[in-house]
């Protein structure tokens, strides 16, 4: 009985990983979502995930792992992966070893959570044909993306995009980051969850979620939502001076409270912008990594045998399976423990 040859996708984020199966032209087989744990640190997390993966292997005959798609917080090297403070230990794990480790024989291919969303968007999303275009990931926590004639910047470190570092004033200049408060500190989802506690003085931290939806309510949170969402629209509006793209498109989980956030970051991009870009939610905006994930697995696949297995170029949309988290999308999908149904 010949063996069925199937792709493993991982987005590791940092307080969710999504795991996906799919089959070599990149249609969606199986699908889950988990609580990263990233509170036990970066081996429990790392082993969550691959329990999951195996889990997901399990359902299918005989199955042959092709290749391995994974897209994280950080930038992935394989014996470390950099700036990345989400989970503790995650900056020491050798991400590539581990994963060839974890899944022999496979093809891995690793990539920035923002990076791989970008190639999502701009091979069958929001981003197609934006040249220049950003992707603006709002989630744990923040960078960009930048598509340039249809790639990705890499930059010269892997580190391009990684605005979450910024300097916040000029007296931040010449300052060590141990010495100053980065952008992310102040504009991401966690650093919100924690002012919006601290402005209501919530004995329990409340989530991102919590607080846009208790802020049409509260004045102190609308206030606090006001300055993050200033905060970031300063930091976007130089960036498209910077690079003058046609269209950014926002992905992440506090996309889900996009009308409360892009009526600010248009209004600022309209007036300090010369050639403002149309700024519009993501095409997969909770999906966008994994999307990116079945995509490098796709393309490992393709190059270890040296044929199209899928047409990844940006001239043909794939099948609906790889693009989506809508009802349907996947022939099974499942929930591990304390996780829910990807797409849910």
């Amino acid at each position: 009985m010949s063996s069925t040859p199937v792709l493993l996708a991982i987005d590791f984020g940092g307080t969710k990983i999504a795991v996906a199966i799919a089959d070599p032209g990149g249609r969606r087989l199986a699908s889950a979502t988990v609580d990263s744990a990233g509170e036990l640190g970066a081996r429990a997390a790392f082993e969550r995930a691959v329990g999951v993966a195996r889990d997901l292997l399990g359902g299918v005959r005989d199955p042959h792992l092709a290749a391995v798609g994974v897209a994280t917080f950080g930038i992935p090297f394989d014996d470390r992966v950099e700036l990345a403070p989400a989970i503790a230990g995650w900056d020491d794990l050798a991400l590539g070893r581990e994963l060839r480790a974890a899944f022999p024989g496979a093809e891995v291919r690793m990539a920035t959570d923002a990076k791989a969303a970008a190639r999502a968007e701009a091979t069958w999303g929001a981003l197609r044909g934006s040249d220049p275009g950003v992707y603006l990931n709002l989630g744990t926590g923040l960078s960009v993306a930048i598509v340039i004639g249809g790639q990705v910047v890499m930059g010269g470190h892997g580190a391009a995009g990684e605005i979450g570092y910024n300097l916040r004033a000029v007296g931040d200049v010449g300052l060590e980051l141990d010495d100053r408060t980065p952008l992310e500190w102040m504009v991401s989802a966690k650093a919100l969850a924690r002012r919006a506690t601290e402005a209501v003085g919530s004995a329990r931290e409340l989530s991102a979620a919590e607080a846009f939806e208790a802020s049409a309510g509260d004045q102190s949170l609308d206030h606090v939502i006001d300055e993050f969402v200033a905060e970031l629209a300063f930091h976007l509006v130089n960036l498209a001076n910077c690079i003058d793209p046609v269209r950014i498109a926002a992905g992440g989980g506090m996309t889900g409270s996009w009308e409360r956030l892009r009526p600010g970051l248009e209004q600022a991009l309209r007036a300090g912008v010369p050639y403002p870009p149309e700024l519009v939610l993501a095409e997969f905006p909770f999906d966008a990594p994994l999307i990116g994930a079945i995509a490098l697995a796709v393309e490992a696949v393709r190059d270890r045998l040296g044929v199209v297995t899928a047409r990844v170029d940006g001239r043909h949309r794939p099948e609906r399976a790889l693009t989506d988290a809508r009802p349907g999308a996947d022939e099974r999908s499942s929930a591990a423990a304390d996780g829910r149904t990807h797409g849910s």
